[in-house]
């Protein structure tokens, strides 16, 4: 019995780690920069590269104040986890990609992505827009829930929420903002970046637990049969 409630207890300790386990992103919310207001991309955040000449950390407020590659509002101050957040023109003659270098992975296990992302049109320009993230880690790419908005409409903040499996102990992570028409232009959003070693489902935890009780029935009537 006592190996059992070991067994059973170090499972679950295991577990609950996994369940913990850190965001492995490097300033996935954007608040580590070298500036004070909205600023090109590559040359000014902790932990990122890339971006292209559209490709901007907007601060608080900014996003649709009449600044360059303002949009229609009005738009949301923050995202839901608050403060700086990614402005990007998704028209395919101006995006580009930003990434970061993940290392601490595990071939073959799953990691989970997690962020924000919300949509606009640039103020001045007319016609309906699309707007979505292209999300890749390693040769993997994924795209995120699609905004087909009106004319100068806002797409309001969305979580969104990836599986990939890591092919190696190091990964680039990588966004790159897609959008439709060119010219149009149709601007993505991006904030709250996370990436984490991925948590079984709740059927998982289910067969897991009932696993536990099978184990420990078993030792009992052992225990019970070496008794008599």
């Amino acid at each position: 019995m006592r190996l059992a409630h070991t067994l059973v207890a170090t499972t679950l300790l295991a577990a609950a780690g996994t369940a913990s386990a850190a965001n492995l992103v490097v300033n996935g919310s954007f608040e580590s920069t070298d500036v004070s207001g909205k600023s090109y991309f590559a040359s000014h955040v902790t932990g990122w590269s890339g971006g292209s000449n559209l490709t901007f950390v907007d601060f608080p407020g900014t996003a649709d104040d009449g600044s360059y590659l303002s949009v229609y509002g009005p738009f949301p101050t923050t995202s839901p986890v608050g403060g700086n957040f990614v402005e990007a023109d998704g028209d395919p003659s101006y995006s580009g990609v930003i990434s970061q270098s993940i290392s601490g992975l595990t071939a073959g296990k799953s990691y989970t992505v997690s962020f924000y992302q919300a949509a606009g049109q640039q103020v001045g320009f007319t016609g309906p827009t699309t707007e979505q993230w292209s999300v890749s880690l390693g040769e993997s790419t994924q795209l995120s829930s699609l905004y087909s908005l009106p004319q100068g409409a806002v797409g309001g903040w969305q979580k969104q929420t990836m599986t990939f499996v890591a092919g190696s102990t190091n990964e680039l992570l990588s966004f790159l903002a897609v959008g439709t028409p060119g010219g149009a232009p149709p601007i993505s959003f991006l904030d709250g970046v996370s990436l984490t070693a991925s948590v079984p489902e709740p059927a998982t935890w289910a067969l897991m637990v009932s696993g536990f009780g099978l184990v420990g029935g078993v030792l009992r009537r052992r225990s019970i049969a070496t008794t008599a």
